[in-house]
């Protein structure tokens, strides 16, 4: 059991005053009552997708969503990605809040054309005129046997266009703040959920929670209103031998790899990918001297690439070893390997050696 984490004892008072009592809550249930609670509050809020609406969505995110709010603030669409985001950017032109679900990260690619050519440049290829404030939500990364085509991580791709913002929340209680504050935000944001999060968070070996959200300090999630910042990374862990940079599923691989080796390991979950909170990023490589990055998407062009790059750039006469990347295969996702695709915590531990002992 993962035991080192970012305190929220108080979770309601750091809030703010419209947050309400702090209840347990699923990463699936912080994100419903984001959308209930944006919805509750701004009437230009919608919520639709594939199965989104009577169904409550392949995962029971938006379940009861409907009932609540009628059929024409959340609703059902038709099996097409393009047409489901092109139609939100022109509800975004006209003043509503459209929150999408693409039913798994791996449909997304046939709404990529609508995404970046239409919403990320919307702002600036108005002078400002418009603006597209779409958040995007899908499911992503493995970890249900979903095998290539319901499995990917996508993150890559969205943190190079220009005009995007990108996210992934590690807890409940991230995901609901930030996702409000991606309802509230003016700019086209994808809002990447790690499925395999969704009910609770992992040791690191096992395929199901080993820890129930209701008995983790995370996932005790204020019931009302509160949003964190888009753009600020969290020092999940602290520590002083070297950082680890990750986020959703493998900040807590990262954390029972560190408590298995011993290694005094911190942890800096970005949870923003794109802008990123770099100079959260570039304290903790200063202090520590030592850097290993991991995420579940494939290696080559990854955005640990671009993490890496950006240590190299800045830390460079404080690096005492070559910066760590540990990560998925460069391999079309495997069905029956998922679990050896995976960075594990022993992958993960024996980059923390490495880099310790360079």
């Amino acid at each position: 059991m993962i035991t080192i984490v970012q305190p929220r004892a108080d979770a309601a008072a750091e809030a703010g005053p419209e947050a309400g009592a702090a209840v347990p809550m699923t990463m699936i249930q912080a994100l419903r009552s984001a959308m209930d609670v944006s919805m509750a509050r701004d009437p230009k809020v919608v919520v639709f997708g594939e199965d989104v609406g009577y169904f409550g969505g392949v995962f029971r995110v938006t379940e009861g969503l409907q009932a609540k709010y009628g059929k024409s603030r959340c609703f059902d669409t038709p099996i097409s990605e393009s047409g489901l985001v092109g139609v939100a950017i022109g509800m975004a032109g006209y003043g509503l809040r459209p929150v999408v679900e693409i039913q798994f990260a791996d449909y997304v690619y046939p709404a990529t054309d609508q995404i970046v050519s239409e919403a990320a440049r919307m702002r600036y290829r108005s002078a400002g005129d418009f603006i597209a404030p779409v958040t995007i939500r899908m499911p992503c990364g493995g970890g249900i046997y979903g095998g290539q085509t319901h499995s990917q991580s996508p993150e890559a791709f969205f943190t190079h266009v220009c005009g995007l913002r990108t996210v992934m929340p590690s807890n409940p209680y991230d995901a609901k703040g930030l996702l409000i504050a991606a309802i509230e935000c003016n700019d086209p944001i994808i809002f990447l959920e790690p499925k395999r999060l969704y009910n609770g968070p992992f040791d690191g070996h096992h395929e199901r929670p080993v820890v129930p959200w209701s008995r983790h300090p995370l996932g005790m999630v204020p019931e009302g209103y509160y949003k964190l910042p888009i753009d600020a990374a969290s020092v999940f862990r602290p520590g002083k031998d070297l950082t680890v940079l990750a986020y959703g599923t493998m900040v807590w691989v990262a954390a029972c790899a560190a408590e298995e080796t011993g290694i005094d390991a911190e942890i800096i979950d970005l949870r923003a990918l794109w802008p990123m909170d770099l100079e959260t990023v570039l304290a903790s490589v200063r202090k520590t001297g030592r850097c290993v990055i991991v995420h579940e998407a494939t290696r080559t062009s990854g955005f640990g690439a671009e993490l890496a790059a950006l240590v190299q750039e800045h830390c460079f006469h404080h690096l005492e070893a070559p910066i760590e990347r540990v990560t998925g295969w460069d391999t079309p996702y495997p069905h029956a390997q998922e679990w050896d695709y995976f960075p594990g915590p022993a992958r993960v531990g024996e980059a923390l050696e490495r880099a310790m002992e360079a």
